[in-house]
């Protein structure tokens, strides 16, 4: 990561997402994780002395738009940065992407976070730890369950049985990961997306 994850004094500095690559299917070799495609806002939430700060997949600082996210965030850490998405939850449970951006103007207070990555934890620099590692480090900051900033599971097995079992809970598609893979800003080889229809993404290139 070296220079995107850059301290200005005491301060962490946004660093552009990994970004999957779409598929067909999803891969069915050994050393894969998947989890289920929200289908929200990609959004990396910073920690550090300077307080709280929320960042749209190219950076934008949109703090002000998720601000009942910010004021939510209390983590065991000093400094963190995490990635993941901003969804609504939908009546069974999945995000509800039509209301994503009704909510974020009219009904914030609708709006969660969930984590999936980790990248930095109180001065140190996890995007060279395999994957798998990065996600234990998660879930001991971000506890699973309700809430406003939620721990985004991630499973393992047989991909094409769990693409099946995520397309009834109404979600978009599968994200697969090299469990042993780093971080690496970009394209990515070792994030596959497998979606369940051909649908655009719901974000517009300005965000």
């Amino acid at each position: 990561m070296g220079k995107r994850d850059k301290l200005d004094g005491d301060r962490l500095g946004f660093i552009p997402p990994q970004m999957p690559t779409l598929v067909e299917q999803p891969p069915q070799d050994q050393g894969w994780v998947h989890e289920a495609k929200l289908d929200g806002y990609r959004t990396q939430i910073i920690i550090d002395k300077g307080g709280v700060r929320l960042y749209s997949k190219n950076g934008r600082d949109w703090t002000t738009k998720y601000w009942p996210i910010a004021l939510a965030v209390d983590l065991p850490c000093r400094a963190a940065i995490l990635d993941g998405e901003v969804i609504v939850s939908g009546e069974r449970g999945a995000p509800d992407s039509p209301a994503l951006e009704a909510a974020i103007w009219n009904e914030p207070s609708r709006l969660v976070f969930v984590a999936f990555d980790i990248l930095h934890l109180d001065g140190r620099n996890l995007g060279p730890l395999p994957l798998l590692q990065r996600k234990h480090a998660l879930r001991q900051l971000v506890e699973p369950g309700v809430g406003k900033i939620q721990y985004g599971e991630h499973f393992e097995g047989d991909a094409l049985a769990i693409f099946r079992v995520i397309e009834k809970t109404g979600r978009g598609g599968v994200i697969s990961k090299r469990a042993d893979s780093p971080y690496r800003s970009g394209p990515s080889k070792t994030w596959l997306e497998t979606r369940y229809s051909r649908r655009a993404d719901i974000e517009s290139p300005g965000l």
